[in-house]
């Protein structure tokens, strides 16, 4: 398995280079797909590498991207395996030149993340690995180091959010954590903010707003391998079963496992959704 992981980080860092032939004012066709999202050359582009490399590198393995997913559920029941990718990450972090979109990929087994990969293009920097590997950050030159998670210190929590989407429900969960700890907030984009999790810079990351499995599952990988845990609304870790369509429940991510009972009890009743 750290063979395979190793070679799609390769390939990760290979499509971050692509990526980069279209951002910074480059040239770069821009359309809104059926739910108003922008989709760039960018993202086509490095969607195209990525199934190519992976379909290279096991072809008996099915692939699962925000760019290729009109798959039909009857088809997906079927997997047990699968590649699951988000090409780019923070699409609109992109389109507006910043550095904090990523270029994602996991291998998922019936639901559950064996590994992930997230690269940063603009850094050549990586995270990668799965809950019973461990997991590194990787610099362009190639060095890496492991990286784990730390303790929370109950009088002070270092949040991680979107600096983009939001929610009176998530709004009023800070709320009820600033009674009793002191907070402080860092608004990032795209799969980054597990990463900083993972690396012991962060403890907590609430998402009470829309997400799709592409965009979570590979930087899970990282958080798991790191020690952290991504739980559901319900309490639940953070699962990809194929279903209708490809939404995430509401879910936090925390570094400290033992913190979970205490993030959990200040829930509002009213960030349950339905997804």
């Amino acid at each position: 398995m750290l063979t395979l992981m190793r070679q799609v980080i390769s390939l990760v860092q290979k499509a971050g280079q692509a990526s980069l032939a279209y951002w910074g004012n480059k040239p770069n066709a821009i359309s809104l797909k059926a739910d108003k999202s922008p989709v760039t050359e960018a993202d086509i582009a490095v969607n195209k590498l990525l199934i190519q490399g992976l379909t290279n590198l096991a072809p008996a393995i099915a692939i699962l991207s925000e760019e290729s997913s009109n798959i039909s559920l009857t088809t997906r029941l079927k997997w047990q395996r699968w590649w699951l990718i988000d090409p780019l990450d923070g699409t609109k972090e992109f389109i507006d030149n910043r550095s904090d979109f990523t270029v994602n990929v996991a291998l998922i087994e019936q639901g559950q993340v064996i590994f992930g990969v997230v690269g940063i293009p603009v850094t050549g920097n990586c995270f990668f690995g799965g809950k019973s590997l461990g997991a590194w950050q990787q610099d362009q030159d190639g060095n890496h180091k492991a990286i784990h998670c730390r303790p929370i210190d109950d009088q002070q929590l270092a949040i991680v959010a979107s600096h983009r989407h939001t929610s009176p429900e998530q709004q009023q969960f800070i709320s009820s954590l600033q009674q009793s700890t002191k907070i402080s907030q860092k608004n990032i984009g795209s799969s980054l903010k597990f990463c900083l999790i993972a690396t012991g810079e962060a403890d907590c990351y609430p998402r009470f707003a829309p997400t799709c499995q592409w965009d979570t599952a590979a930087a899970q990988g990282v958080l798991e391998g790191a020690g952290g845990v991504v739980l559901t609304d319900q309490g639940k870790p953070l699962a990809y079963k194929a279903k209708a369509n490809y939404l995430n429940p509401y879910f936090i991510a925390i570094g400290d496992s033992h913190y979970q009972s205490t993030i959990l009890k200040l829930l509002p009743a009213t960030a349950t959704n339905k997804y």
